[in-house]
């Protein structure tokens, strides 16, 4: 039992407070994004704990916290409203079809999520480049913020309008005291976490000074909600009488599954390079990637709204000191303690802690350093960085990270395609010599054979690649071409210092060319990439 414990915290108070903390801030989070996906709060906050649970105890980056999330909720909202029309058309009368069609399609989203951790899909997040992490991580910082503007709104009769005079400069004086306290009590003492002292504070002053304030439980009933009180999540079992009701819409779910489980992995798996960062360890992809999929996959059984990383919360629990797997564990079992327990006090609590401890996150997530190194780095990774900020901000951050790669991953290439060069030089036997020097690969197998003159070159031609190497199936077929117009035209040609496996594959297209590559002690000791993907998978 003590072994089992220690494995879920080195730090229990710490853990256990931080994860407190975190429930509080979850609330109103799950809240919002059952709101913008159209179903009921409950369905979130049911999501944000099994998430929270599951991915607490099975995944790969102890102190990471996962949740409902915006970026889901936006994905899933178009798939649950066609639902509920076909719910109410064609006989169905199921006005809220689109919710079980939501616990069907995350079954689905948990399984290819499983299906990448098997596969190890999962530590390909390290190959993405840093600007992209900065242009991500700043986005990001901008979402949350905007979010938290929708806060200062009041809805009457379904109509938002901002708030003004006393309510405004009230909510603005309780912002400022929560980001006041969270500023100041680590400077006095470490033992209270400063977000969950600040909140307690807040609500305090809220409650015995009888403040006008929005609280967590006028958002839930302005947003069409009545309470955050149930009881414990159900099994679904409706489900698998509502399958039929799928024909002829398997494309919109099998779509909105794929596109939901991208977007849950990558923001999952970016939040967890980003905690590994700040807390100098590292966590497991792979292991992070099959705890997110069982967790959806409990959703979809359990009715839950499904999730993944929550980057805000994430970073409230390690900066209050949450480290260990005892911290999620903590903030998903008070969470569902709040809604069969504490529901009236929850809804007690100001929208204005919630939204200071927010603006903390915003301050600590954004990466000021970038305003700094901007002009410092090179011009390519500064519009990178930009461009994925921008993205982030305007689109998704899936698709924002996604953006970065690619253009990434073209800038290299096209840089690398123009370093390949051939030095020529005569031997005494008048054999021309070819000595290559940088990468063949697709993006420089064009160079490399405009390097050459087939049709002047003497009758011995020697290429050498010991200072090159062939990266791809590309500079494979750019060598195999090579080698055959240089032998149509009667000429004798050496390939030397190839590498054993591109020598192989070389005489698995034509074992004639056997001739012509010579064998030597000192061939380099590389791998093409193909083969070392495929010794990875």
């Amino acid at each position: 039992m003590t072994t089992l414990f220690s494995r879920l915290t080195q730090n229990p108070k710490n853990d256990f407070l931080s994860g407190l903390t975190v429930a509080l801030a979850l609330v109103p989070e799950a809240v919002a994004f059952a709101f913008v996906a159209g179903i009921d709060p409950l369905v979130g906050l049911y999501g944000a704990f099994i998430m929270g649970l599951v991915t607490s105890v099975l995944g790969g980056r102890p102190g990471m916290i996962s949740g409902a999330t915006g970026a889901m909720a936006v994905v899933m909202v178009h798939m649950i409203q066609q639902g509920n029309i076909v719910g109410q058309q064609n006989g169905v009368g199921i006005e809220n079809l689109g919710l079980y069609w939501l616990f069907i399609t995350l079954l689905i989203v948990g399984g290819v999520q499983i299906i990448a951790g098997l596969f190890k899909l999962g530590k390909f997040v390290r190959l993405i480049p840093h600007p992209v992490m900065l242009g991500f991580v700043n986005g990001l910082a901008i979402v949350i913020f905007l979010s938290q503007l929708n806060l200062f709104k009041s809805s009457t009769e379904g109509i938002a309008t901002w708030l003004t005079g006393s309510k405004l400069y009230t909510m603005l004086l309780l912002v400022a005291l929560t980001m006041g306290i969270m500023y100041l009590l680590p400077k006095i003492t470490r033992k209270i976490p400063a977000a969950l002292a600040a909140i307690v504070v807040i609500a305090l002053i809220s409650i015995y000074g009888q403040l006008d304030v929005s609280t967590v439980g006028s958002f839930i009933r302005e947003g069409g909600g009545q309470s955050i009180e149930g009881g414990l999540p159900q099994f679904q079992f409706e489900i698998f009488n509502l399958f039929s009701t799928l024909n002829g819409h398997w494309d919109l779910i099998l779509s909105t599954a794929f596109l939901l489980a991208a977007v849950g992995l990558i923001e999952s798996l970016m939040t967890l390079n980003l905690i590994d960062e700040i807390t100098e360890s590292r966590g497991s992809g792979n292991m992070e990637c099959i705890a997110q999929g069982t967790a959806n996959i409990l959703n979809g059984f359990f009715g839950g709204m499904g999730g993944c990383a929550m980057i805000g919360q994430s970073i409230i629990n390690v900066n209050s000191g949450g480290r260990g797997r005892l911290s999620g564990i903590v903030a998903s079992i008070s969470l569902l303690c709040f809604i069969l327990f504490g529901a009236s006090v929850i809804e007690q609590i100001p929208i204005a802690a919630l939204v200071g401890v927010m603006f903390m996150v915003v301050i600590g997530t954004f990466a000021w350093s970038s305003f700094r190194i901007i002009n410092k780095i090179p011009r390519k990774d500064a519009v990178v960085l930009v461009i994925v900020s921008a993205v982030t901000v305007m689109e998704d951050l899936a698709i924002a990270v996604l953006v970065g790669v690619i253009i990434s991953a073209l800038v290299f290439a096209w840089e690398n395609a123009t370093m390949i060069r051939a030095r020529k030089s005569m031997r005494e036997d008048g054999t021309k010599v070819y000595e290559i020097w940088g990468p063949l690969f697709f993006g420089s197998a064009q160079t490399f054979h405009s390097k050459f003159d087939i049709k002047n070159d003497p009758k011995k031609v020697e290429i050498d690649f010991i200072e090159s190497r062939v990266s791809d199936h590309s500079g494979i077929e750019a060598l195999l071409t090579l080698a055959e117009k240089y032998l149509q035209v009667g000429k004798e040609l050496k390939l030397t210092h190839l590498s054993p496996e591109c020598k192989n594959l070389m005489l698995k297209a034509n074992p004639s060319f056997e001739k012509i590559i010579e064998h030597s002690i000192d061939d380099p000791r590389y791998y093409v990439v193909t083969d070392l993907v495929d010794r990875s998978i």
